[in-house]
């Protein structure tokens, strides 16, 4: 049954609800409902929006980690394709983004995430069951890791629903926290996978386990946790019935020229956060951790700093955010690329220091390991600004939809009134392309790393971060060009640049 507002209701008047946890009435742009109400609640669903996108990541990036020690499992896979299979989750998850997103305007917020909680269980347990069987194909591992997009997709959907719940002025701020919440989760996977399979100490203070690897034992955790995500959505999220519009009206964004320049940004700030994350265990094992001939080797040592990366990525998230909303979005992202060009230009000067093996086969990691405490920190400062991107251009998407509908019509007329109304709608919706979009770097860098690296690993390294160092560049010169460059007069109607974005 539906609740209708009495007559003389205010907009301070507790949000209305219908059956099954619906809030028909939410106006977080209206200051005395955000502080009577809005604010409590929307703050309780950002902290269940939070851990079930954490759950995501962490289902998502679980090859990352444990595609390093699947030899030690008895599974006899080469280097490159290792790589492919801690790509392949990347690419499904960036393909899912789309369609999860959707989803929230289709069935509501809070019944999406308890939907796309549960469909963590199908990667998790599949995990579970091809680690066991030293007979599974490399098909079916492929098949496998496609699963764990699922956690990729919930991204999108979640950073979504939650835009919905804020008012434009905070919305860095919690899309960033939101948005760090989950990132985070592929560092915890990374730190917590070793020593939950008994692959690993924890940096040497609690011993690996002497029983041998048990990687199925991550997949039990998370799929326990899983099922407690669920839950947790039913008794303490919402769904917003302001969020409900059609899939014509969502899709429509993508004639929008904004949203595809913002994707493309975001193949730079996201893209190689998530594709860096995935990369990073079997860059530090093969170039620096080798302790035999083999590609691999048996060492386990990478997974004392696989997890940094991700961590320091996660938490400078919500910097981004924070310093977007007082600094102004594109500023801050260029800041972010200028960040990148220049630590990713000096982790490739760290690689030309290094000494490839004569037989192009395996790096000598003895004669290598002295410069790996530059590399790790010019690596960290590559992951630190690609968080700080990340925050910057979610505060950039809701302003650049709100800066275009505020041009729609004259002051103060219903035209614009109801573009305005809409624009959170558009950037929601945008919010899914561009998150789809971006993913999609997660599958390419990993693929770049790999594609020479059986026969000259170095030069596959030493390529791969020149080619990002560019793109870099690329992305640096287009967020000055499109949204800080100051206009000519004749463009100056249309232009970005001095309006917050």
């Amino acid at each position: 049954m539906t609740l209708t507002s009495p007559p003389d209701s205010t907009a301070t008047a507790p949000p209305q609800r219908r059956t099954g946890r619906w809030i028909d009435d939410w106006n977080p742009e209206d200051e005395a409902f955000w502080e009577a109400e809005g604010s409590k609640i929307a703050r309780r669903n950002l902290i269940w929006s939070i851990f079930s996108e954490h759950l995501g990541f962490s289902v998502w990036l679980i090859w990352s980690v444990s595609s390093a020690f699947l030899l030690a499992q008895g599974f006899e896979f080469t280097a490159q394709q290792l790589f492919f299979l801690v790509a392949i989750p990347n690419l499904v998850g960036s393909l899912l983004r789309v369609p999860y997103t959707l989803m929230v305007g289709k069935v509501g917020g809070r019944n999406w995430t308890m939907i796309s909680a549960s469909l963590l269980l199908v990667p998790t347990l599949l995990f579970a069951w091809a680690v066991t069987n030293p007979s599974t194909p490399y098909w079916a591992f492929c098949l496998i890791a496609a699963t764990a997009g699922f956690g990729g997709g919930n991204f999108s959907s979640s950073m979504a629903n939650i835009n919905f719940f804020y008012p434009t002025a905070k919305k860095g701020a919690a899309l960033g926290l939101n948005a760090a919440g989950g990132n985070i989760g592929v560092a915890i996977i990374q730190l917590l996978l070793p020593i939950i399979v008994g692959g690993a100490g924890l940096f040497g203070i609690v011993q690996a386990s002497d029983g041998g690897i048990h990687l199925e034992r991550a997949a039990w955790v998370y799929a326990g946790l899983a099922v407690a995500a669920t839950v947790a959505a039913y008794f303490f999220m919402d769904n917003l019935g302001t969020a409900k519009t059609d899939t014509r009206s969502q899709l429509s964004v993508m004639k929008n020229k904004q949203t595809w320049i913002m994707a493309f940004l975001y193949i730079g700030t996201f893209g190689s956060f998530i594709g860096y994350s995935a990369a990073m265990p079997l860059l530090i094992k093969l170039n620096f951790w080798v302790p035999d001939p083999s590609p691999l080797g048996t060492g386990i040592y990478f997974a004392y700093y696989a997890f940094l990366g991700a961590l320091v990525g996660s938490i400078t998230r919500p910097l981004g955010g924070w310093l977007a909303d007082k600094y102004g979005g594109a500023k801050v992202t260029l800041g972010a690329f200028i960040g990148l060009i220049t630590s990713t230009a000096l982790v490739l000067w760290t690689l030309m220091q290094l000494t490839p093996n004569p037989n192009a086969s395996v790096t000598i990691a003895e004669d290598n390991k002295s410069w790996f405490p530059l590399f790790l920190f010019f690596f960290l400062l590559v992951f630190a600004s690609t968080g700080i991107g990340n925050g910057s251009t979610y505060k950039m998407i809701p302003a650049i939809f709100k800066t275009e509908a505020s041009r729609i019509g004259e002051h103060g007329s219903p035209e614009r009134a109801a573009a305005v109304a809409n624009s959170t709608k558009r950037a929601s919706a945008a919010i899914g392309i561009i998150g789809a979009v971006g993913a999609v770097g997660g599958f390419l860098i990993p693929i770049t790393f790999s594609s020479p690296w059986v026969t000259a690993p170095m030069e596959a390294t030493k390529t791969a971060f020149l080619i990002f160092t560019v793109f870099y560049m690329v992305c640096a010169t287009v967020t000055w060009a499109v949204y800080l460059r100051k206009p000519a007069a004749a463009r100056a109607a249309t232009s970005y640049a001095g309006v917050g974005i």
